[in-house]
């Protein structure tokens, strides 16, 4: 059975799982932010205004995770069985990871990706009074290597 996003005539569509069988399915993302010495120095010692970054950033992730089909017109909604999300901080990046599993007929690599994505928009939005230069643009801030690192499927 040939899975596709495309049906005989060419048209975009959801493709139909409805013969795949459940199986646990768990994917991994990862992320990074690059930011000055100081806006982590910040982060790690909870003084932005803003609030507690990285506890905002969980919660911004795990929202996202679970909105992921009504962003993503052909994913289909399905049912979470975890989110994680965690970080790895170093002098001037915090990496972002978020793992998801689910019971179902199709993976979940867009859902952990859309929660790194996310998390890492959220450590942005609230650092961003700290990143910009005097004309007010970001010239060393910087998202990027957003990935899957970790693909599982169990039947």
């Amino acid at each position: 059975m040939a899975f596709t996003h495309f049906d005989n005539s060419g048209r975009v569509r959801m493709v139909d799982i409805s013969e795949k069988i459940d199986s646990l399915r768990i994917a991994v993302a990862e992320g990074k932010i690059r930011l000055r010495k100081e806006t982590v120095k910040a982060i790690l010692e909870n003084r932005l205004a803003k609030g507690n970054v990285l506890a905002t950033a969980v919660v911004a992730a795990t929202l996202a995770v679970k909105k992921t089909p009504e962003l993503i017109p052909m994913c289909h909604p399905i049912p979470l069985s975890q989110v994680e999300v965690d970080f790895e901080i170093q002098d001037d990046e915090i990496k972002a990871i978020c793992k998801v599993k689910s019971t179902g007929k199709t993976g979940v690599e867009m859902e952990a990706l859309t929660g790194v994505s996310v998390a890492l928009l959220t450590i942005w939005d609230m650092v961003k009074s700290m990143e910009k230069d005097e004309s007010g643009n970001y010239p060393s801030t910087k998202i990027s290597d957003i990935k899957v690192v970790f693909k599982e499927k169990k039947s």
